[in-house]
């Protein structure tokens, strides 16, 4: 007799902090949506399997009971450092889930390179989840869109976390001067934004034709999406692609976070390698 499959499950690090509880919240509608189970992982040092991770599980699991949503909890301690912990369960998850402050385990000012680490090595989606409890989520999710062979898997990430989570898509093409360019003028290119933004649109009908409730909204913006989100409140969620190690390397190290903590914005990091 052919034995079934073990459904792949999102995986959230838990650590003891309110914010590895708030990415095992966030990570609740994904699970569910994809009636997939959540499985809460703790990894524990100098042999302390006991105590303080199964007191972190308590709380997390008490607080995923508490929204009231039908979704399955699986828990696992596992010994050893949170990173390499989270990349193995990697390989048979769906998503991976962090908070974006936490992780108690890694070294202390490094949080940053480490959460990029695990976004370029891990084998899912990962998802570096920030927010606040006085804060309500916000509605719009922004994805860059270029010509990278991505951008058909980064705008697919993004439909899917729009409709689950009701938000508008915000699908962007930065424009950014070329070197030799310096000054104002360098940007004034209407022309050129009226032809990336003609293209841009017609890779988004087709997902129009197919979720006609779908909101979107295409723009060209002069600059970086590090600067474009310096300025914006109402972005729940960025996604990038894996293989732009620089631009993940810039939203999720130290100067990406400072911008996207005062914004309460998380990250979704996802590539073709994914899927």
């Amino acid at each position: 007799m052919k034995e079934l499959a073990t459904p792949r499950s999102i995986v959230v690090g838990i650590d003891g902090s309110k914010a590895g509880i708030r990415a095992a919240l966030w990570a609740v509608d994904e699970a569910v949506c994809r009636d997939a189970p959540l499985r809460l992982l703790y990894a524990a040092q100098r042999g302390d399997l006991e105590g303080a991770p199964q007191t972190s599980i308590r709380h997390a699991v008490k607080a995923i009971e508490a929204a009231g949503k039908p979704v399955k909890i699986e828990t696992e301690v596992v010994p050893g450092p949170a990173i390499g912990a989270l990349i193995s369960a990697s390989a048979s998850a769906v998503m991976l889930c962090v908070g974006a402050v936490g992780l108690r385990h890694f070294q202390p000012g490094r949080v940053g390179s480490t959460a990029a680490a695990l976004a370029i090595s891990a084998r899912c989606p990962v998802a570096i989840v920030r927010g606040r409890d006085d804060h309500p989520t916000a509605d719009s999710i922004v994805v860059e869109l270029d010509g990278s062979p991505d951008n058909g898997v980064l705008l697919g990430a993004a439909v899917e976390e729009a409709r689950l989570r009701n938000a508008a898509i915000r699908a962007i093409i930065c424009r950014r001067p070329a070197p030799e360019d310096k000054g104002p003028a360098s940007f004034g290119d209407a022309e050129g934004d009226r032809r990336a933004l003609a293209d841009l649109d017609r890779r988004l009908a087709r997902w129009k034709r197919r979720y006609p409730e779908l909101r979107v909204e295409s723009l060209a913006v002069h600059g970086g999406l590090l600067g474009y989100l310096a300025l914006r409140r109402s972005v729940g969620l960025v996604v990038l692609g894996a293989g732009n190690r620089e631009q993940v390397d810039e939203l999720v190290g130290p100067s990406g976070s400072a911008v996207l903590r005062d914004a309460d914005c998380s990250v979704l990091v996802v590539n073709q390698q994914h899927l």
